[in-house]
C-alpha cells in the first residue's frame, strides 16, 4: 500500500505504459470542471442582473408614485384657486349647466 501511495504522489500513473486511459479521464474531468465553473459564473451573472433590475423597478415605481401624488396635488381645486387668484380670476358662484344638443334624424 505504501508503494501505491508513493507512485500516485510521484505521478507514475501519468507516465506509465497504460497512462493514455488516465490522461483521457483527467482531461474529461478537467473539461467537466471548466463547464461547471462557466455555468456557475453565468448563473451568478443572471442573479446580479435580476437584483439590479429589481432595484431599478423599485426606483421607477417610487418615482411614478411621487409624480402621481404631485399631479393629484396640482389638480386639486384649492391649488387651482390659489394659482388663478394672482390673475384676478374668481370661481363662479353659479354652477355650470349641461348643454344638450339633439341631433336631427332624417
Amino acid at each position: 500500500m505504501k508503494k501505491s501511495i508513493y507512485s500516485i504522489l510521484r505521478g507514475k500513473f501519468l507516465i506509465s505504459d497504460d497512462s493514455f486511459k488516465n490522461w483521457r479521464i483527467i482531461i474529461f474531468i478537467s473539461a467537466l470542471a471548466i463547464i461547471m465553473i462557466a455555468s456557475s459564473h453565468s448563473a451568478d451573472k443572471k442573479v446580479h442582473d435580476i437584483a439590479r433590475l429589481t432595484n431599478e423597478v423599485k426606483e421607477l415605481r417610487s418615482s411614478f408614485v411621487d409624480g402621481r401624488s404631485k399631479l393629484m396635488r396640482l389638480k386639486m381645486e384649492s391649488t387651482i384657486i390659489n394659482k388663478v387668484a394672482d390673475k384676478n380670476i374668481q370661481i363662479s358662484e353659479i354652477p355650470p349647466t349641461k348643454i344638450r344638443v339633439k341631433s336631427q334624424k332624417q
